[in-house]
């Protein structure tokens, strides 16, 4: 398992981290199989989406902001919402590698989701090679 260290500037941002995850695939060695990413933090999630307009990234937290407001909660820390957006996208992802590279689509990458920063942040990456 490998982990990758990810800094947050904002109370919700989506960071492309497809670049790190390569690196980590293309250090491996490994040429065929899947690579899982999970994200350990209850407040951050990970998704898969639109690498070419920043406007859908934009839209997406416009979105889920709509959906959970940051407001009406209970929880004494103030962060109700970040757990719930959490949910909603997910703690982890599982990508095809082959040939040594991640299988996406021409417009996709790997976006860590914050919806409780800014932070210092993680996201473990384990390879498991394919046997045929």
């Amino acid at each position: 398992m490998k982990t990758i260290n990810i800094r947050s500037s904002k109370r919700c941002e989506l960071i492309d981290i497809t670049t790190e995850i390569s690196r980590v695939l293309k250090e491996s060695g490994v040429k065929s199989g899947i690579v899982s990413i999970f994200i350990p933090h209850t407040t951050a999630g990970i998704t898969i989406n639109e690498n070419a307009d920043p406007d859908v990234k934009r839209d997406v937290l416009f979105a889920l902001e709509r959906a959970v407001p940051n407001s009406g909660f209970h929880h004494c820390e103030g962060n109700s919402d970040a757990h719930t957006k959490a949910l909603m996208t997910g703690f982890s992802l599982t990508v095809i590698a082959e040939d040594g590279c991640l299988v996406l689509g021409t417009w996709q990458s790997i976006y860590f989701c914050e919806y409780d920063g800014p932070r210092q942040r993680k996201a473990h990456i384990k390879i498991i090679e394919s046997t045929n």
